[in-house]
C-alpha cells in the first residue's frame, strides 16, 4: 500500500491519499485540497484508474488538506459517494462557514494554497459509522471533534488521528490546530486504536508505518509535552523553536506540512477553554 503523493506546494511527502478496495469497488481515503486536484488525477492514472472508476470517497475529517477537493471531485464525477462523520457532513454540503474561518486564518494565501471550496450535493453525502463498505469506521477525536478512522485487514486509515511522521523519521508530531484539539480525547483515541491491534498506520502526512506501538507511544509523549509547555505559558515563537529542535533535521518538512504556530494556537485555545470551564 502506498499513497498518491499530491506534491502539495510542489513538495514531496506533504499530502498523500490512498486508493483502497471496498465491498463496492475502489475508493479514495481523503482527497487533499482542490489545488492538488490535477496531481490526484495523475496519481490515479498511475494506479491504472480514472476518476470515474472511484466509487467512494472516505473522509477522515473536513480540514482542507484532507477534504477540500471533495466538492470539486463530485462536480467532475457526479456518481461519487462521499462518506463523512455526522458532525462534518453539514460543512461539506455548505462549506461557507469553513471557508470564512480559513480565509481569516490564511488571508491572501488561501486561494493558492487550497483552491476552491465547492459544496458537495447533499444527495452524494453519506454518514460514516460502524461498517462502511467492509471497513470498520470509528470515532478518533483529539485532533478534531469530528475525526473518524477506518480499519480493515490490519490497515488503519488514520487521517491525522496518529499524527504526522515523515518517511524514514522517528519523530511523531501531534498536529493540533484550532479550533477543537482535545488532549484527553486524543489519549482515548490512541487507546481505541491499540485495542484494535492494527498492523500498519496509513498517514496522510505521510506514508504507511508498521511500528504501531512505538509510533503511538511517541505520539502520546509528544502530545503531553506540547500540552504541558503551553500550559506552563510558553509563547508562540518559543514553542515553535522548541518543536523544531525536537523534530531535528526534518524540522522544515514537519513545519511545512503542519505549521507549528498553528499547533501553539490550538493548544492555547484548548487550555483557555479548559480554564474558562
Amino acid at each position: 500500500m502506498r499513497p498518491i503523493d499530491l506534491h502539495f506546494g510542489d513538495n514531496a511527502h506533504s499530502i498523500g491519499v490512498y486508493v483502497v478496495e471496498t465491498d463496492d469497488g475502489p475508493a479514495l481515503f481523503d482527497c487533499g485540497p482542490a489545488s492538488t486536484l490535477e496531481a490526484l488525477v495523475r496519481g490515479l492514472g498511475e494506479h491504472g484508474l480514472q476518476l470515474t472508476d472511484i466509487r467512494h470517497l472516505l473522509l477522515s475529517h473536513i480540514h482542507l488538506d484532507h477534504a477540500g477537493a471533495a466538492g470539486s471531485l463530485v462536480r467532475r464525477h457526479p456518481g461519487l459517494t462521499v462518506w463523512v462523520s455526522e458532525i462534518g457532513a453539514p460543512h461539506l454540503v455548505d462549506p461557507s462557514r469553513l471557508e470564512r474561518s480559513a480565509r481569516r486564518l490564511y488571508g491572501e494565501l488561501f486561494d493558492p494554497l487550497w483552491g476552491e471550496l465547492a459544496p458537495v450535493p447533499e444527495s452524494n453525502v453519506r454518514i460514516a459509522s460502524n461498517d462502511v463498505l467492509g471497513w470498520e469506521c470509528f470515532p478518533t477525536q483529539g485532533h478534531a471533534s469530528h475525526h473518524i478512522s477506518y480499519l480493515k485487514n490490519g490497515t488503519l486509515l488514520a487521517g491525522d488521528a496518529a499524527g504526522v511522521r515523515m518517511p524514514g523519521a522517528d519523530y511523531v508530531l501531534p498536529v493540533s490546530p484550532p479550533p477543537d484539539v482535545d488532549v484527553e480525547a486524543w489519549h482515548r483515541t490512541t487507546d481505541a486504536i491499540r485495542a484494535r491491534t492494527p498492523e500498519r498506520l496509513a498517514l496522510i502526512h505521510f506514508g504507511v508505518h508498521d511500528d504501531v506501538d512505538t509510533h503511538l507511544d511517541r505520539l502520546e509523549q509528544e502530545l503531553d509535552r506540547w500540552a504541558q509547555r503551553v500550559r506552563d505559558g510558553i509563547d508562540q515563537q518559543a514553542f515553535v523553536d522548541a518543536a523544531r529542535t525536537d523534530a531535528g533535521t526534518d524540522a522544515d518538512a514537519y513545519d511545512r506540512v503542519a505549521p507549528l504556530w498553528q499547533s501553539w494556537q490550538g493548544m492555547k485555545r484548548y487550555w483557555d477553554k479548559r480554564n474558562a470551564a
